[in-house]
């Protein structure tokens, strides 16, 4: 099955491998070089659950800087395709960098990918993250440890507001090194009037024990 037919489904699809294993490791060792980060939020604080995440600050990791440039062009089809389906404007160039020079014009200028870092007892409140005007559709998370074996709980959680019925939950969880595709804020669905658009949120069930770093890649700059 292909990523845009999982993410029509289910508004989520697992990558292939993105990293390995050491890479995994070189990235998750970063979170102590606190000189990298731009800014670290303590979730409890701020009431958005349990646990602690850092924004890296410019340079990016290469690593990072590469992943976000790479991906960028194979998501880019199905968010031209979402908006068309919904009749949204669609103002995604072909390249990240010409993106993020929209960003910065509209006052977006802050870096957004994520180490995240999760111990037990630590939980992710459902949210957005949209940061500011400017908004691409998709994002990408990569597990940076082993289920089972560094962490136990710790599932991706994606709820999607279905129009005029329940919600519906989906549970996924992060192997080592592969990402998970998911919708940033809205998803086209199927509806008696042809589309209709799902507000969706996404956060991180309780990890019961060890600890738990997972990488963000979100594709629009913060305010």
């Amino acid at each position: 099955m292909n990523w845009q037919t999982e993410l029509d489904d289910h508004g989520c699809a697992l990558t292939p491998p993105l990293l390995t294993p050491e890479q995994c490791q070189e990235i998750s060792a970063l979170y102590g070089e606190v000189e990298r980060f731009r800014s670290t939020i303590d979730m409890a604080r701020y009431r958005f659950g349990s646990g602690q995440y850092r924004y890296f600050d410019h340079p990016l990791p290469a690593v990072v800087a590469e992943l976000r440039e790479t991906l960028y062009p194979k998501l880019l089809p199905i968010a031209r395709d979402w908006a068309e389906r919904l009749g949204w404007p669609a103002p995604w160039p072909d390249t990240l960098g010409e993106w993020l020079e929209a960003c910065h014009a509209a006052g977006q200028t802050k870096p957004t990918p994520i180490l995240l870092r999760y111990q037990a007892g630590d939980w992710n409140a459902l949210h957005r993250d949209l940061y500011g005007d400017l908004v691409f559709p998709l994002q990408v998370v990569i597990g940076l440890d082993r289920p089972g074996v560094d962490h136990e709980g710790g599932e991706f959680l994606l709820v999607e507001q279905r129009p005029r019925a329940q919600s519906r939950g989906t549970v996924a969880m992060l192997p080592q090194g592969r990402g998970l595709i998911f919708t940033t804020r809205d998803r086209p669905v199927k509806s008696a009037r042809g589309w209709s658009a799902a507000p969706m949120r996404h956060g991180v069930s309780t990890v019961r024990s060890g600890i738990r770093h997972t990488l963000g890649l979100v594709f629009h700059d913060a305010a």
